[in-house]
């Protein structure tokens, strides 16, 4: 018999669902993994296995993080790449992430998923692209299952070397047989496609200036015969696309386009400077965007049309992006940059709170390519957090706990539940020891920079 979970007496549930209800004294009746009925409190059963009282909270649908790279939570702020836009950063940090090992990738993955889900976040996506030294997505894979996290592994990868006219230094890049037959064994290894599925791979060549054409190409047929999604880089700054225009002679969008990959199954990081024909395309196919808007503001990329995105039907979601570029993973705190980033560059009217909270879940899972996650309905995977209104960072702001949630300082979750298992009970972590997490993830930061 499935365990059952009552969920009661939040101040505000948030339902993402069709009608986009907002249900005062709300609540949740879950069986199992399965969120089984949504409603007013006095409505639902009166008791469950558990019981779980939320007077004071606002209960969300679990946020969506489209686009990450954990093992840079191990090179926050290196001295070297502060101050540079994205190529720069780049080949300063290349190669002290030559020196990455699997237990570097195991440790950093779950200090970047604590971070995550502490800040409201129950599905992620990663995008590992850098495989020194030993290093498997399996590694990310295992971590993600001991922490408890919905999680899209994206096998990333990097094939052209400087030698060749790629950025990545050529101690880093790959051969292509060996990505694809890799990509291959983890698909068939690991991806589940079933409903309330807690793990599917994604295929990732790393971007334009990475990668071969030919790479980009086998790496979509390969994706598309197993049903997997595709994920990349596209159009995060002007030399992105200065570089597309040169190798390339077309954008950045039309390569995409060329190279057959757009469609409901692929997703693209940033997307800064994808101009207009490049949203057409990218609405009339289904194309999906991972906004990430602090990593935009910290390399000077630029800020991405997420308002004309939107109005012409682009799926977008939201991503922290890797913690060497963002360099935090606060996951309500990206709603928050979202919202005022848009507003900066487009107008106060150019995003609401309720919209830009609809971007970090169902959008999220549409990027995702799920529809069993981003809102709390009847028949959704079980997968909410809550956040205590009670605190400071709300006083005065409870006329409207929905807004309150985006425009005011980010706050840690008092509970997290992902996939019907609470994760996170009033604000502690229940999965793994975060303390001794930390205190390794920053032994093996110090040896990764210093290269002692």
């Amino acid at each position: 018999m499935a365990k059952t979970l009552l969920v009661k007496n939040a101040e505000l549930l948030v339902t993402m669902d069709g009608e986009r209800r907002e249900i005062k004294q709300g609540g949740l009746y879950i069986v199992g993994n399965q969120i089984v009925q949504v409603g007013p409190s006095s409505e639902l059963p009166a008791t469950a296995d558990e019981v779980l009282d939320l007077k004071g909270h606002i209960v969300i649908p679990g946020l969506v993080n489209t686009h990450h790279h954990m093992y840079q939570s191990l090179t926050r702020v290196v001295p070297s790449a502060q101050d540079g836009e994205l190529f720069n950063w780049l080949q300063n940090l290349y190669p002290i992430w030559a020196r990455l090992t699997p237990e570097m990738i195991q440790v950093s993955t779950q200090t970047a998923m604590a971070e995550l889900i502490l800040s409201g976040c129950t599905t992620s996506s990663d995008h590992l692209y850098i495989y020194p030294n030993g290093c498997k997505l399996d590694d990310s894979i295992h971590a993600a299952a001991e922490i408890g996290m919905r999680f899209h592994a994206a096998r990333g990868s990097m094939s052209v070397g400087r030698s060749q006219g790629g950025l990545p230094p050529d101690s880093v890049v790959e051969k292509e047989a060996d990505i694809l037959k890799e990509s291959q064994r983890l698909i068939e290894d690991y991806h589940d496609a079933s409903h309330s599925s807690m793990l599917r791979v994604v295929v990732a060549p790393c971007s334009p200036f990475s990668v071969s054409r030919d790479l980009m190409r086998e790496a979509a047929v390969l994706a598309r015969q197993y049903g997997v999604s595709l994920h990349t880089h596209l159009a995060e700054n002007q030399n992105d696309i200065s570089y597309s225009r040169e190798k390339f002679g077309m954008t950045p969008a039309e390569y995409a386009e060329d190279l057959g990959w757009v469609g409901p199954d692929v997703w693209h990081a940033h997307c800064v400077q994808l101009d207009q024909h490049g949203i057409d395309l990218f609405a009339r196919t289904g194309t999906g965007v991972a906004h990430c808007p602090c990593s935009n503001m910290r390399l000077a990329s630029g800020i991405a049309p997420i308002r004309k995105m939107r109005d012409a039907g682009v799926p977008v979601g939201l991503g922290v992006d890797g913690s060497a570029s963002n360099d935090g993973a606060t996951m309500i705190g990206e709603v928050r940059q979202a919202l005022l980033l848009q507003r900066v560059g487009f107008g106060p009217d150019a995003m609401t709170a309720r919209e830009a909270l609809e971007i970090a879940t169902l959008g999220g899972a549409k990027v995702l390519n799920r529809n069993d996650i981003g809102a709390l309905a009847p028949g959704m995977s079980a997968d909410f957090v809550a956040f205590d209104l009670r605190q400071i960072a709300f006083a005065g702001a409870l006329h409207d706990p929905l807004a309150a949630l985006v425009f005011c300082a980010p706050s840690q979750v008092a509970h997290s539940v992902i996939n019907g298992k609470q994760v996170v009970k009033d604000g502690q972590l229940l999965s793994i020891d975060l303390p001794l997490v930390i205190e390794r993830h920053n032994q093996l930061a110090h040896k990764l920079v210093s290269g002692d």
